[in-house]
């Protein structure tokens, strides 16, 4: 059963295409509309979301924007886009940030169904059941044989003192078209947690497994950055990025969330199809083939922190102020929790006073905080038991309260001085945190 979200800032479309996928053969659990890119964005923090259909022009936010969002919180979510122009930059856009479908209204009413059906089809493709997965694989993925000197190859470029970086590279290029011309590099590891460890599978079961994995990143970094993929050892996928001065320059969406959305997609889906788990390591973004051994380097330590934080399980080598403490290597409980609280702390205050900005992010948060997206909303969550977006309606509604019951302003002069796009939005949140609308709760202070 899946759920389905639809942006458009047309109600009666929203309201056509949910009675479609309404009375389709299609397994939906929940059909949620939006009229605004915003509003879409409250319900993908709020309720989980397996397919995105979005408009390209809502307004302040376009569907372009909304997918970028809607990836950094949750990169597993397929999108079809639909627009009312052919618009070539548009559907370049909408397919390089991995959208299923561009389609061109009016909408044919089959083809848009086929299209859900196909983009929901692709996210059913690996088996759930291990053993089926494990005797089915070639149904599943692509069965390349890993090329042993490729391979030796890029691991050595990985221990390389830096001088026969770009010797490497070269060899690369010439033998296998392997192409990592840079000149800046990011490199991302993963550490398979193979259930062979304990006996559970067999040798054959765990290569199998293995190789499922490599698959997997090999596809899904096809399409969202492109790179080289090998083994490191035998339990650890690396992953070397890179981008042109140009390419650096070119994308609106920041390199560094674009790297954790990736690392957030390759755990979920090798957890999702292969039920294993990983942790993921992800350096900083160095400049020069000849650093690629430090950025190897980052990124295995930052998959270290793993043991201080086993609930959380992509890491980003930057989060981490290591000249800060006495040891670099192992920093003390109390310096980390400190740097924590601070951090927690900081977030909190910044939030209290901008909470209703419109277009408020977690990424204009974590900026602020000199930390990435991914760690700040793992720590908030970890210190405060919500997580942030759940802090910013709450002090939006709390807000939105006092001024119902203290003032004269009317709806939609509380939904635009609470952060709200739209009046009907506002109240849909309203209504859902305290039970009742914002009149309901206006007419019962009166009465009493």
């Amino acid at each position: 059963m899946y759920k389905i979200l639809i942006a458009d800032d047309e109600p009666l479309i929203c309201e056509g295409l949910s009675a479609l996928l309404s009375s389709s053969d299609i397994a939906l659990d929940t059909i949620t509309t939006a009229n605004s890119g915003y509003e879409a964005l409250d319900y993908l923090r709020m309720q989980e979301t397996d397919l995105l259909v979005t408009d390209i022009g809502m307004g302040s936010m376009n569907g372009i924007e909304l997918m970028h969002q809607a990836k950094l919180i949750k990169p597993w979510v397929q999108t079809i886009i639909i627009s009312a122009h052919e618009t070539f930059q548009y559907a370049q856009s909408a397919i390089r940030l991995g959208a299923k479908d561009y389609l061109i209204k009016p909408l044919n009413p089959e083809q848009f169904l086929d299209s859900v059906r196909n983009a929901l089809l692709k996210m059913s493709k690996a088996s759930t059941a291990e053993n089926e997965l494990l005797a089915g694989f070639e149904q599943h993925f692509r069965m390349e044989s890993p090329l042993p000197e490729r391979d030796r190859l890029l691991q050595a470029l990985l221990l390389e003192d830096g001088e026969r970086s770009a010797g490497l590279i070269r060899e690369l290029e010439e033998g296998y078209a392997a192409a990592l011309q840079g000149p800046y590099y990011a490199v991302l590891q993963i550490r398979l947690k193979l259930r062979q460890e304990n006996g559970e599978l067999s040798q054959r079961d765990g290569e199998l497994l293995r190789y499922a994995a490599l698959n997997i990143v090999n596809e899904l970094l096809e399409k969202e950055l492109g790179g080289a993929v090998f083994y490191s050892n035998e339990h650890t996928i690396s992953v070397i990025v890179h981008w042109t001065e140009a390419a650096l320059q070119d994308e609106s969406i920041q390199k560094l969330d674009r790297l954790e959305m990736v690392g957030r997609s390759f755990h979920h889906h090798i957890g999702q199809f292969l039920r294993l788990s990983s942790v993921i390591g992800i350096s900083q973004i160095l400049k020069g083939a000849s650093f690629i051994p430090v950025a190897a380097r980052q990124a295995q330590k930052a998959i270290q922190w793993n043991k201080r934080h086993p609930d959380h399980y992509v890491f980003y080598y930057g989060d981490f102020n290591w000249s800060s403490y006495e040891n670099a290597n192992e920093p003390t409980q109390e310096e980390l929790t400190a740097q924590n609280n601070l951090i927690v702390e900081k977030s909190k205050a910044f939030v209290e006073e901008h909470f209703a900005q419109k277009g408020l992010t977690l990424h204009e948060v974590a900026l602020r905080n000199h930390v990435s997206p991914n760690y700040l909303s793992y720590l908030f969550k970890k210190e405060t038991g919500h997580n942030m977006w759940e802090y910013v309606i709450r002090l939006r509604m709390e807000e939105s309260k006092r001024l119902l019951t203290q003032t004269d302003l009317r709806r939609y002069e509380i939904s635009e001085r609470v952060g709200y796009e739209s009046p009907e939005h506002f109240s849909k949140i309203f209504k859902k945190y305290f039970g009742m609308s914002p009149s309901e709760l206006k007419q019962s202070q009166a009465r009493s």
